[in-house]
């Protein structure tokens, strides 16, 4: 059994979708969920569905020691970033090494780095004119959305979009593939296997991965 975290900081539709994926799983259980801000949506959502959740401070999560002790409490081996938006810190990563993965509301390298979240990527994407976006999944590392891209899945900006059609296009990618990413990571893993499933997105676009 693997017992994963998820980290969110907003309202937590990513953690609410990945909870109800893994609910019937006998290989894979959503442990705890965590979060930076106490007022956040993820903890309802997390609790309505019977997920701990606990929240932390900013120098706690820099400190790291305390949430290291929290994840070794539920037993966690794997970590979700969902919507998680501080950097994370250098000793959790060495914590748990290649253990943590992050979703991008973009097609890294492009549109990544800080303050590049939610909102403000789609923004950008629609400003440069891009003719395409998407999500990347990928493993975190000291860096913002730096780290070894595992899956993008693709879909297209129309000259007419707005913002918010750009937005929902990418939130149907993150929904559709997000849980299905983990999953077949976690197995890949456990098979010692370094090669991921090739996903089709909708748009017959085609996805990537490494």
């Amino acid at each position: 059994m693997r017992n994963i975290a998820i980290f969110g900081s907003g309202s937590g539709t990513n953690a609410e979708n990945i909870i109800h994926f893994f609910a019937k799983s006998s290989a894979v259980r959503i442990a705890v969920v965590l979060s930076n801000k106490k007022e956040a949506g993820i903890h309802d959502r997390a609790r309505n569905l019977g997920v701990p959740s606990f929240s932390f401070t900013l120098a706690e999560f820099r400190e790291g020691t305390s949430i290291i002790d929290k994840l070794a409490e539920f037993n966690v081996d794997f970590i979700v970033l969902a919507g998680f938006l501080p950097l994370v810190s250098p000793v959790i990563i060495e914590a748990y090494p290649n253990s943590i993965v992050n979703i991008h509301p973009a097609l890294l390298p492009k549109f990544g780095g800080k303050g590049m979240y939610g909102h403000y990527v789609h923004e950008a994407v629609v400003a440069a004119k891009e003719t395409q976006t998407g999500i990347t999944v990928h493993f975190v590392n000291e860096r913002y959305d730096e780290g070894t891209v595992i899956f993008q899945a693709v879909c297209e900006v129309l000259p007419e979009d707005t913002v918010e059609e750009v937005e929902k296009r990418v939130h149907a990618l993150e929904y559709e593939y997000f849980p299905r990413v983990i999953e077949q990571l976690l197995d890949d893993i456990g098979n010692g296997s370094k090669d991921m499933k090739v996903y089709q997105p909708a748009g017959g676009r085609p996805s990537r991965h490494v």
